[in-house]
């Protein structure tokens, strides 16, 4: 097992128990203690867990959420392919809005340079990737930017929404469940995410396979809510058919 599908594997145990020790990681994933102490001084370094004596635990459980920066270098792959497979949501002219986020960024560097588009973004990093397409007219919307995630959010970016009308709605999320449709850390996050989908004749929905089956402090949609969503081969099936029966159409990448 490669050292990335290595920690792929401890997020998702420390996110499915809530806690991971060394010794049972060790003997189970058949490495050493000592690489496994390097492997969650790493993942506490990118923000996804947090030690503690004898292990770690997952920094979701206590309503945390990893800086953009950390999560950037995290599923790359899957991210890339996940937003190669949504370009096929894309009206062929017209209006969208994207949400902030890494999986996000990835469908942005991908979008086609041959069709005419408005995008409308609350992600000032990803207004000024759109800027330098001569094909793409950059909406931004405004507001306190957070800066875990660099997003804009608040009355300034949710009243904006409210006067506008878009084709497609590209959406990240913190987590998706049945139980609880799509969740996010923080409810102003929430909000305007919510904006966003009321905004939008159809929601794709952008995230990678760790966000199935969790669920945050703030729900903004639910899975009817949903046209299609975009998520990579790495999911469980077993939940891909769940959430497939709540809803929305689901495509792997």
């Amino acid at each position: 097992m490669f050292a990335e599908e290595r920690h792929q594997e401890i997020v998702r145990r420390a996110r499915d128990a809530g806690r991971v020790d060394v010794a049972t990681l060790a003997e189970e994933l058949d490495v050493t203690a000592e690489t496994v102490r390097r492997d969650l001084t790493a993942l506490e370094r990118a923000g996804l867990l947090r030690r503690v004596h004898g292990g770690a635990v997952a920094i979701e459980r206590f309503g945390f959420e990893p800086a953009v920066a950390a999560r950037e270098t995290v599923l790359t792959a899957e991210k890339g392919r996940i937003g190669k497979a949504a370009l096929s949501e894309l009206p062929d002219d017209g209006a969208v809005v994207i949400d902030a986020g890494t999986t996000t960024r990835q469908f942005i560097e991908l979008l086609p340079t041959d069709i005419e588009l408005t995008v409308v973004v609350n992600s000032p990093p990803l207004a000024t990737l759109l800027a330098r397409r001569a094909n793409v007219t950059v909406m931004m919307l405004g507001g306190r930017v957070r800066g875990r995630t660099l997003a804009a959010v608040g009355d300034w970016a949710t009243s904006a929404l409210s006067t506008i009308h878009v084709d497609v709605a590209f959406m990240a999320t913190n987590g998706i469940s049945v139980e609880r449709g799509l969740t996010t850390p923080d409810p102003a996050e929430a909000a305007v995410k919510r904006a966003m989908m009321t905004a939008a004749r159809r929601t794709v929905l952008l995230a990678d396979h760790t966000k199935i089956g969790n669920d945050y402090f703030a729900r903004f949609g639910d899975l009817p809510d949903v046209d299609t969503f975009v998520t990579d081969t790495g999911a469980d099936a077993e939940l891909v058919d769940e959430i497939s029966e709540a809803g929305p159409r689901v495509v792997l990448a």
